[in-house]
Parts: structure tokens; sequence; C-alpha cells
């Protein structure tokens, strides 16, 4: 029996919640670093004697820089609302802030993210629309490589034409030498499959063309 639609919509928003939750981690962790320095400056600050003038204005200052990088922290937690549909963004941005976010999980794995050169930052970059669409897609096809991909050693993203990503899962030989690192790799409940990404991809509007070990995912809307 076929999916309603709404039954796909809901299929839609449960493979974006998974890879949110992905992404929490490194978001927690940009959110939280602050925390820590305002804190050791606070406790610096109270066992600090009074009338040193200068360094009191120091520490003050170091609290407002990571003031303001929390304060940062907390509305960049907007980017992942769909109604934000004004936002563009360059691909080079979009790869760099999305592998930003997967690189340790992917690492303490052994796997690398590797970017191409073509997708190195430049002037006059085209931009696209729907950010926050673009950033749960490109997860996507980073978890979907991540998660179907045996003894995985690396993801290759690249450019693929003027409007276009693709993602190459690359094979290593790393898990055979280090059953360790195969053992960290624990099954998922919720893996990213073939039709979860093609769900997600139907759901936000975007073609995905899916292969057993590639992804090309165009960065405009179907």
């Amino acid at each position: 029996m076929k999916a309603s639609p709404g039954a796909r919509s809901w299929i839609a928003a449960g493979v974006r919640h998974e890879l949110l939750t992905r992404a929490l981690p490194a978001l927690r962790h940009d959110m939280a670093a602050p925390v820590s320095v305002i804190r050791m400056g606070l406790l610096v600050l109270k066992r600090m004697p009074a009338g040193d003038e200068a360094v009191w204005a120091q520490r003050t200052a170091l609290i407002e820089e990571q003031v303001d990088a929390l304060a940062n922290g907390v509305r960049s937690l907007r980017d992942w609302e769909l109604s934000v549909g004004d936002e563009t963004i360059t691909r080079s941005a979009l790869v760099a802030q999305c592998t930003g976010l997967m690189r340790a999980a992917f690492e303490l794995h052994g796997i690398h993210l590797r970017i191409g050169d073509a997708l190195s930052p430049a002037e006059g970059e085209s931009r696209f629309p729907a950010a926050a669409a673009l950033r749960y897609m490109v997860l996507g096809a980073l978890g979907f490589l991540h998660d179907s991909t045996e003894h995985l050693g690396a993801v290759d993203v690249g450019a693929d034409g003027a409007e276009a990503l693709r993602f190459k899962a690359i094979c290593g030989t790393s898990e055979a030498a280090d059953p360790l690192k195969g053992a960290l790799r624990a099954p998922r409940a919720l893996a990213i499959d073939a039709i979860a990404l093609q769900a997600l991809a139907d759901g936000l509007g975007y073609a995905v063309e899916v292969e057993r070990d590639a992804v090309r995912l165009s960065l405009m809307p179907a």
C-alpha cells in the first residue's frame, strides 16, 4: 500500500529529526565552550584584588566576547527552521558548515571528510536559496554514505557542475586492521538508507541521484 501524502511528510520530518540529532553534539559543544570560558573569567574576577583596572577591563572584554559567541550560537539554532526561507548560502559555505558539524563524529570512526578544491571559498560565488533545507540535504547525503558503506574510509565532497554536489564513498582498510574501530560503529536503528534519503529529498523538493557508493545533489529546488 502506498504511503499517503501526510505519511510521506511525517517520514521526511522523521529523517530531518534524526539528522538534527546527529548534528546536536557539535552544536552543543559550540554553545558550551563559551560558558566554560565565562565561568573561568568570573572566577578570576572574584579572586582578583581591586584596583587593577587594566586587568579588570581585559577580563571583562573577554567575558563580553564569549557572551556574544554564546548568543550567536543560540541564534544559530534558528538556521534549522525550514520556515526561514529567505536565507541564502554559497556552495562552499554550505559544505564547510555541514562537514564541520559531522567531522568529529566521522573521524572518531576513522572516516575522513575530504573537500574538493573547487569548493574553496571564492569571491562572487553564486548563492542558493533555502539554506536550512540544503543543510538537511547535505547532512542526509553524508549520513547515507556513513550508514550504508561497509569499511568506509573517507567521503569525498566535490562540485558537480555549477549547481550541484557529488558525494563519493571511499572504502578503507582501517577497520580491518583495527577491529576496535569497527566495534565503535554500532548498528543504528535509524539508519539513513536510500529510501530515507529519497523521502527527505521529496519532502524538501530537491533532486538526488543515489548510487551504491555516491550521491549527486542538485542545489536548486526541483
